[in-house]
């Protein structure tokens, strides 16, 4: 009997394992199944909670939005507010392409984000020009050997294809590959090719492509220097002007995913309903060294500035000396301002709040976190990409990477006793100094670091597959920032030009801005001129007086207005989309109408004076906007108590603080900011 309820016992105890067994198989198909079709349910929960590392700090009331002060900080620009986009054809423009084409014209694209959105609408011009069928480009920076996901083909990786085929199958004949035999053909690298000059001419295409064009009925670009047309073209080409418009504003809109991301972070920053400032640092180590911006930094980050600056010598990108004063570079306004005196120090002087948020763009900040501590400092809600979003996100829109099995350094082995016995009897004769120690092995974490090569050697190393990937990525993290850029309330450059003297990322966004809303308020400071505001109250920095604060912000508030001239003297000629007025604009005049009747509206008139010639939109357009309400014609610029930002500028004071300057109430500073406004009208 004993024996039966043993056996009994251990063929229950079998069945309730295979039970439990059968019960885990059950529960992992089901969450396979979860973490299969239910991406989007997890997703949508998790823009709903906060699981990221941005937790919102508000100390100060938010201002109602009727209230001048909030108008003067946050916009609009009532001077503005007539211009529309308007990037239509408007005079003799054939509706859509010939269908007998002169040849296929194959290009690709070198460079970053701001060099590759630069270069599309060129070469979209370019294959219009020549009457050509052009190939989807592609993207060098993202083809299948720099280790990215094979689900996307270069040009996909960043840009939505099939929009960028609709959007403009009126202007260009698009496909999206070579014929096979004209693949078989450039395979064996036969197929004429062309390096195309930064800014060519149409004469260039004309004489010298389109001939080649017509004999081998296919041509190869390769863009390095983003742009591979000149910014501004003839009178007769204007038409061509608002198809770059077309291209850049219209038809190249990113990768759902990555849309999708930027879409759900930028409604992450406007969940606390308030506005937001985005900042780009445009400090890239290119940029500091072309620039001779070295000694603006310290330790290795001074020599890895300058070890670039050397390489750009001997390659002719850079005509002047090794050793550049980086003092005098940045009184002369050819540095970047760092972010503690961009963001930190003009906008606390001009009266926003320590608790205002600010996000911080670019792929790349040179010297990392370290950088922005100040900036931290100063204000409570400094977030970016990665604190308003998780990693499963951010893994999400590279698609699935194959791992790359990173290198691992062996650790060189120690010296043997003996050894190190036979050199201390062979060392000379005594009385002598000690010799050096024996050299330490150098482990992984003495190296550690992209930059840890400047530690063993002068060459800078072959980059590796890891490292390409992840320049891959930068594409897609700017093109996050780019439309959360785009989108800002309020957006400030640190500094607008790349690691080639040409305009940046900034300044792309500064003029999508432009084309989009160009009321929205977009600063474009003078360095030189904020240098040597600066210099003044050294010594006083943090605990500046009244006039200079005054001065801050007349020189900000002009920025809004003379910004624009100084970008269409510098930046038009070098980059037509960093300014695309008043090609790509057109004036309202309804609300004249509506604002003054009987007479003309002054923002029409100011507007008209600073862009020169502007066309008046169609009726559609008229028909479409929206009146304003007549309550908002004056443009009151009104500062309230300044005791906060007078004093320190990291957080507010308890006590009381004596500023000089002498006194000014709030109304004397209002007329003399209306009075500023004026001036700049008339300037």
């Amino acid at each position: 009997m004993k024996g039966e309820g043993k056996m009994v016992f251990k063929s229950r105890m079998k069945w309730v394992g295979l039970l439990g067994l059968v019960l885990s198989a059950f529960s992992l198909f089901v969450h396979f199944l979860l973490a299969r079709y239910t991406e989007d349910g997890i997703s949508d929960y998790q823009s709903s909670v906060t699981i990221f590392s941005w937790r919102p700090i508000f100390e100060n009331a938010d201002r109602p939005r009727t209230s001048p002060l909030y108008r003067k900080l946050w916009g609009p620009i009532r001077r503005y507010e007539p211009l529309n986009p308007d990037a239509n054809p408007r005079g003799y423009y054939a509706a859509a392409p010939p269908l007998q084409t002169n040849g296929y014209i194959f290009v690709r694209i070198q460079g970053g984000f701001h060099e590759i959105r630069n270069s599309i609408p060129d070469v979209v011009v370019v294959a219009r020009l020549l009457n050509a069928t052009l190939v989807i480009p592609e993207i060098q920076s993202t083809t299948s050997s720099k280790g990215i996901s094979s689900e996307f083909k270069s040009f996909a990786y960043l840009y939505n294809e099939d929009q960028f085929m609709i959007a403009l199958t009126k202007d260009v004949k698009i496909v999206k590959t070579l014929p096979k035999n004209l693949k078989g053909a450039r395979r064996k690298k036969e197929i004429p090719m062309f390096r195309v000059p930064h800014s060519a001419s149409p004469y260039f295409y004309l004489h010298n492509v389109l001939p080649v064009l017509n004999k081998h009925s296919v041509v190869e670009l390769v863009v390095s220097d983003g742009g591979c047309l000149q910014a501004v073209l003839p009178p007769n080409l204007e038409e061509y002007q608002r198809l770059r418009c077309r291209v850049a504003f219209h038809a190249l809109r990113f990768r759902q995913e990555v849309q999708e991301l930027a879409t759900r972070i930028l409604y992450r920053l406007r969940a606390p309903g308030r506005p937001f400032i985005a900042f780009d640092p445009g400090m890239t180590r290119d940029a500091l060294a072309y620039h001779g911006c070295a000694e603006l930094f310290q330790d290795v980050h001074t020599e890895l500035i300058q070890h670039k600056r050397s390489w750009m010598r001997k390659r002719g990108i850079v005509k002047g000396k090794l050793s550049v004063d980086s003092a005098k570079q940045r009184l002369n306004g050819s540095c970047p301002l760092m972010p503690e005196e961009t963001v930190g120090i003009l906008l606390r002087a001009y009266g926003y709040s320590s608790d205002a948020i600010i996000y911080v763009s670019g792929g790349e900040v040179f010297g990392g976190q370290r950088t922005l501590l100040p900036l931290h400092g100063m204000f409570d809600n400094v977030v970016d990409r990665t604190s308003l979003s998780t990693s499963w996100e951010l893994n999400r829109i590279y698609g699935r990477e194959v791992n790359i099995a990173t290198y691992i350094p062996r650790i060189p082995p120690f010296l043997q006793e003996e050894k190190k016995l036979e050199e201390w009897k062979n060392s000379g004769p005594r009385p002598r100094p000690l010799p050096p120690p024996p050299a330490r092995p150098k482990y992984p974490y003495n190296i550690e670091g992209w930059w840890g090569w400047v530690a063993e050697s002068d060459n800078e190393p072959d980059r590796t597959v890891m490292e390409l990937r992840t320049n891959a990525h930068k594409l897609l993290w700017e093109a996050i920032d780019y439309v959360i850029c785009v989108e800002a309330d309020v957006f400030i450059p640190g500094f607008d030009r790349d690691g080639k003297g040409h305009p940046n990322f900034a300044s792309l966004v500064m003029g999508h801005r432009l084309y989009q809303s160009a009321a929205s308020i977009t600063y474009r400071p003078d360095r030189k001129e904020v240098a040597k505001l600066l210099e003044e109250t050294r010594d006083h920095l943090y605990r500046a007086n009244r006039t200079w604060l005054t001065s801050v912000r007349r020189h900000l508030r002009k920025s809004l207005f003379d910004g624009l001239t100084e970008a269409f003297a510098k930046s038009k000629p070098l980059s037509f989309l960093s300014h695309p007025v008043p090609e790509c604009t057109c004036l309202r005049s309804n609300l004249n109408e509506t604002l003054f009747p009987g007479s003309s509206s002054p923002s029409q008139a100011q507007a008209q004076a600073a862009f020169g010639h502007v066309h008046h939109c169609p009726a559609w357009i008229e028909n479409a906007s929206i009146s304003r309400s007549r309550d908002k014609d004056n443009d009151e610029d009104i500062d309230e108590d300044d005791s906060t930002s007078s004093g320190l500028f990291f957080r507010p004071s308890g006590g009381n603080h004596e500023v000089g300057g002498g006194e000014m109430n709030n109304k004397e500073e209002a007329q003399l900011e209306d009075q500023e406004e004026l001036e700049g009208a008339e300037r």
